[in-house]
C-alpha cells in the first residue's frame, strides 16, 4: 500500500469494499481475508512460508512434492502449530503413494487439497471429498476444466506459461479469455506471471475468484530459500526466466521455467552429447531419454537449500522482474491489495466520497 494512502478516506473505503466484493467468492471458498493463494513450490512452500501467508490474510499451500506420508503428516502438524488460519496441501497426482497422502490429509483435517500434475482419478477425488476436503484442480485448457468439473472439483486454478517451474503452453492472457467466460459454476483462481494487484484486479473483473502467486513469495523474508536464491530473484529481469529448451522431438523435455544460468547452458550441451551417443548406437532410445531426464535430478534442492544458483535449477516465473527487494509476506499482500484499490480509486469521479464537487465531463448529460 502506498504510504500516502488514507484507509479512512471514503474513496478508499469504497474502493476496498468493491475489491472485497469482486473476490468475495474466492475468500468465501478459501476462508481467508484476501483471495490470494501461495503457489506450491517444492523446498520453499513449507511450514514457515505457508503459515506466514495464512497469518497475513492469504491462503498458504504446502508443497508435498516427493514427501512420503510420514513427512507430510509432520509438516501439516508443524504448520498448524504456527497458524490457526486455513491452509491447504498440494499433492502430485503421479505420486506413487497418493492414496496414503490423501489419508494423511483427511486424518489431519486439511480443508483444501490441490491436485496437480495431471487429471486425478475418480477414486482420489471421492476419497478427498468424502473426507470433507475441498478439491482444487489445475486446468491448462477449457476442455480439462470441464472434465475436472465433472469429476467433482470444487475450484480450479488456471496457470499460464508465464509461471515458474513446470508450465503449460498457453499464456494466462489467452487462458483467461478461453476459460473465465465459460466456466462460471465454480471459483477459478488465476496464476502465472502475476506480481501486481492492479493486474489481479483486471482478472477479477473478467470473472476470476482470486489469484495464485509463487515467485514473489519465494523471495520473501519468511521464505526458507537460501539467501543467494532470493538475491538471484532481486537481480533478475523478466527476460531471464526462460523455459527449458528441447533439442530433439524424439527426446521430449518437460518445459520448466527458471533463471538462465550455467546449468541451463550445460543442459543443452548434455542433450547434444546424449543425442550423439544415441545416433552412434552407444545408447538405446530409452537409456538416452533417462540420461536427459536425470540431468536435473536434485537440482532444485541444490538451488533452494544449498544456494547453488549457477548449477542448480532456479525456478522462477516471469514476474521475477517485479521482485525488487526481500519483503515480509504481510507487506507483499498489503502492497498487492493497495495497488488494486488504487486502480479502483482512479476510476472514481473527482471528489467522489470526499464531499468535494465531482468533475463533470463536457460530453456528459450532467454538463448540459
Amino acid at each position: 500500500m502506498s504510504p500516502d494512502m488514507n484507509i479512512t478516506d471514503p474513496a478508499y473505503v469504497a474502493a476496498r469494499a468493491e475489491l472485497d466484493l469482486l473476490w468475495a467468492r474466492g475468500t468465501a471458498f478459501l476462508g481467508s481475508r484476501v483471495a490470494i493463494l501461495g503457489g506450491a513450490m517444492s523446498w520453499v512452500s513449507e511450514r514457515n512460508l505457508v503459515s506466514a501467508i495464512s497469518n497475513a490474510g492469504g491462503f498458504g499451500v504446502i508443497a508435498c512434492g516427493a514427501m512420503g506420508p510420514a513427512l507430510l503428516e509432520a509438516e501439516i502438524a508443524a504448520t498448524k502449530a504456527l497458524t490457526d488460519k486455513p491452509f491447504g496441501v498440494n499433492l502430485i497426482t503421479m505420486h506413487p503413494k497418493l492414496d496414503d497422502l490423501i489419508k494423511v490429509c483427511v486424518a489431519a483435517g486439511v480443508t483444501h487439497v490441490v491436485l496437480a500434475g495431471g487429471v486425478p482419478s475418480g477414486s482420489a477425488m471421492r476419497a478427498l471429498k468424502d473426507g470433507g476436503a475441498k478439491v482444487i484442480g489445475f486446468a491448462p485448457a477449457l476442455v480439462l476444466g470441464k472434465r475436472l468439473m465433472k469429476l467433482g472439483a470444487d475450484a480450479l486454478v488456471i496457470e499460464g506459461s508465464e509461471a515458474g517451474g513446470h508450465i503449460g503452453p498457453v499464456s494466462l492472457t489467452v487462458l483467461a479469455q478461453e476459460v473465465l467466460p465459460h466456466l462460471r459454476d465454480l471459483p477459478i483462481f488465476v496464476a502465472g506471471g502475476l506480481g501486481r494487484g492492479d493486474a489481479i484486479l483486471g482478472l477479477l473483473e473478467m470473472g476470476a475468484a482470486g489469484a495464485q502467486l509463487g515467485t514473489r513469495f519465494a523471495a520473501s523474508t519468511e521464505s526458507v530459500a537460501h539467501a543467494r536464491f532470493k538475491q538471484a530473484f532481486v537481480r533478475a529481469s523478466a527476460r531471464d526466466a526462460l523455459p527449458s529448451v528441447q533439442l530433439d522431438e524424439r527426446f521430449p523435455v518437460i518445459p520448466v521455467r527458471g533463471l538462465v544460468n550455467d546449468g541451463t547452458k550445460r543442459f543443452l550441451v548434455h542433450q547434444a552429447e546424449t543425442l550423439r551417443r544415441f545416433q552412434s548406437g552407444e545408447l538405446t532410445k530409452e537409456a538416452a531419454q533417462l540420461d536427459i531426464e536425470h540431468f536435473w535430478a536434485g537440482s532444485l534442492r541444490r538451488a533452494v537449500v544449498d544456494g547453488d544458483i549457477e548449477g542448480g535449477s532456479v525456478m522462477a516465473g516471469q514476474s521475477v522482474g517485479m521482485v525488487t527487494s526481500i519483503q515480509p509476506i504481510a507487506e507483499i499482500l498489503e502492497e498487492l491489495v493497495g495497488q488494486a484499490v488504487q486502480a479502483l480509486m482512479r476510476r472514481q469521479p473527482q471528489g467522489a466520497g470526499t464531499g468535494l464537487p465531482q468533475r463533470v465531463d463536457a460530453a456528459s448529460p450532467q454538463a448540459a
